[in-house]
């Protein structure tokens, strides 16, 4: 019969470096300064345009403010150290990326059906468009990998 001690009874997550340095350099941990200044690009970018179809917009906006925030959050409390206070911290950051992943694929596509119809009408605003549905798809790439790497790492 084996002892209750051989058994491994709680999770231990992966050692997070120490620095904000080794942080922001370390899988999957690198992949945060990424999100935050392309989603910061989509949210400007999207900003700065007419809006022609409010619900595109919007939810856009919605999507890439409210991951920017709450990935701001995920990284301070990183640097901070809250993370060691939850055994599931590993779990609940791969499934915010992940969800945050998904949702920024259905606003790139948004942004990108935005950018289409935009074509014809101000090409400076194509642009913008443009550059804002680039930056979409590129930031859901940025989520997808990083709930990827937190869950494998």
């Amino acid at each position: 019969m084996a002892s209750p001690d051989s058994q491994a009874t709680t999770y231990a997550p992966p050692a997070v470096p120490s620095g904000v340095v080794a942080v922001l350099l370390t899988i999957p941990f690198a992949f945060f300064l990424p999100e935050l200044v392309f989603g910061f690009l989509v949210w400007t970018l999207v900003a700065a345009t007419h809006v022609s179809t409010p619900l595109l917009h919007g939810w856009v906006l919605y999507v890439s403010l409210t991951s920017f925030l709450i990935s701001l959050m995920f990284l301070l409390s990183y640097l901070l150290g809250f993370y060691k206070r939850f055994a599931s911290w590993r779990v609940l950051d791969s499934l915010y990326h992940g969800t945050t992943g998904i949702l920024y694929m259905s606003a790139a596509v948004l942004q990108a059906h935005a950018t289409i119809m935009s074509e014809q009408k101000n090409i400076n605003e194509y642009y913008i468009n443009t550059a804002a549905s680039f930056f979409a798809f590129l930031t859901t790439l940025l989520y997808i990998l990083h709930a990827f790497s937190i869950y494998y790492h």
